[in-house]
C-alpha cells in the first residue's frame, strides 16, 4: 500500500516539525502523513518518538486544542467531540482531562442559545410538536447529552408562544 518514498528521514522530520509548530497535531494524524509518503514503520516510530521527546507532540495539548476549537468555534457538545477525539484514537485519560476545560454555566448557556437561535427559524405554526423534534434533533446532532437537550427544549419552548 506504502507509496514510493517521497522525502528522505531527515526531510520529514523537518517537515513534521514544521507541521507541528504551526498547529497542534496528534499522531495518528502524522502517522497518516507519512505512510502516504511513503515512509516506513520503523521510520514513523522513531520520527514520533522524537516528535514526543522535544515537546512538539502532545497528545494532552492536542485534545485540549481540539475540544476548544470544536466547542467555541463549532459549537458542538460534549458528545460529538468524544467521538471527534475517539476517531483520531486520542486516549481516554486526555480526553477526560480536556473536557473539564469546558465550563458547565458556558456549557449549558451555548446550548439554550444554539436552541433559542434554532427554534426561531423553525417555528412551525400554532403546534409545537414539528418544533420540538426538529430542536431535539438539531441539539442531539450537535453533540449534546440527552437528558440536557431535553431540559434545553422544555425551558426553550416553554419561553415562546406559538
Amino acid at each position: 500500500m506504502s507509496s514510493e518514498r517521497k522525502y528522505t528521514f531527515l526531510e520529514a522530520k523537518a517537515k513534521l516539525e514544521m507541521l507541528c509548530a504551526v498547529q497542534e497535531r496528534c499522531s495518528f494524524e502524522l502517522n497518516q502523513k507519512m505512510k502516504s509518503w511513503g515512509i516506513p514503520q520503523n521510520d514513523r516510530d522513531i520520527l514520533l518518538s522524537h516528535l514526543v521527546s522535544q515537546n512538539f507532540l502532545s497528545e494532552e495539548r492536542f485534545a485540549e486544542a481540539f475540544i476548544s476549537g470544536k466547542f467555541k468555534i463549532k459549537k458542538w457538545g460534549r458528545i460529538k467531540i468524544i467521538n471527534g477525539l475517539k476517531q483520531k484514537k486520542i486516549s481516554d485519560y486526555s480526553i477526560k482531562k480536556g473536557l473539564k476545560t469546558i465550563d458547565s454555566d458556558v456549557y449549558w448557556n451555548q446550548l439554550m442559545h444554539l436552541g433559542a437561535n434554532k427554534v426561531k427559524l423553525i417555528k412551525e405554526a400554532k403546534n409545537d410538536y414539528p418544533t420540538r423534534v426538529k430542536l431535539y434533533r438539531f441539539l442531539n446532532g450537535r453533540g449534546y447529552e440527552q437528558s440536557l437537550v431535553h431540559e434545553a427544549v422544555e425551558e426553550i419552548l416553554n419561553q415562546i408562544e406559538f
